[in-house]
């Protein structure tokens, strides 16, 4: 278990919460309203600003009911907030519905899930090793 400090910046910030014992994420919340039209995106104020120990970060992606019922995600998804980060959680959300959404403020807008990072020591080499898939990729396996 990862330690989170939180602090509040806005009155009306909610605090990260589980929905129920065991899952992955916490539920982010919007602090204001916004409208977003189809296609439109924008960075939702979640009024929180959070410090993790380094070796963690935290991840924000998509709820996937505001994704199935009204095509709205995370732009940037996962969105990272990193160990050394300290300012404001924001949410880069986007409307892929073809309507128009509300988003209100203290509605659920985000999840936010904590993952261990490893930080990798690169080598320079002249070749790499040969594997069965080599070079293939973007499809290279088929679809069926």
């Amino acid at each position: 278990m990862v330690k989170v400090l939180i602090k509040k910046i806005k009155d009306n910030a909610i605090l990260p919460t589980y929905a129920h014992t065991g899952d992955a994420g916490v539920d982010l919340y919007s602090t204001e309203d916004y409208t977003l039209k189809p296609g439109e995106r924008t960075l939702v104020s979640t009024g929180i600003k959070i410090a993790l120990p380094i070796g963690f970060e935290a991840q924000v992606r998509p709820k996937s009911g505001l994704a199935l019922k009204a095509g709205i995600s995370v732009c940037n998804t996962p969105g990272t907030v990193d160990a050394g980060y300290r300012g404001e959680v924001g949410v880069i959300v986007i409307n892929h519905g073809s309507e128009e959404y509300k988003i209100e403020a203290g509605s659920k807008i985000a999840q936010m899930v904590f993952t261990t990072v490893e930080q990798a020591e690169f080598e320079e080499v002249e070749e790499l090793d040969e594997t069965t898939r080599n070079e293939g990729g973007f499809g290279s396996t088929g679809l069926r």
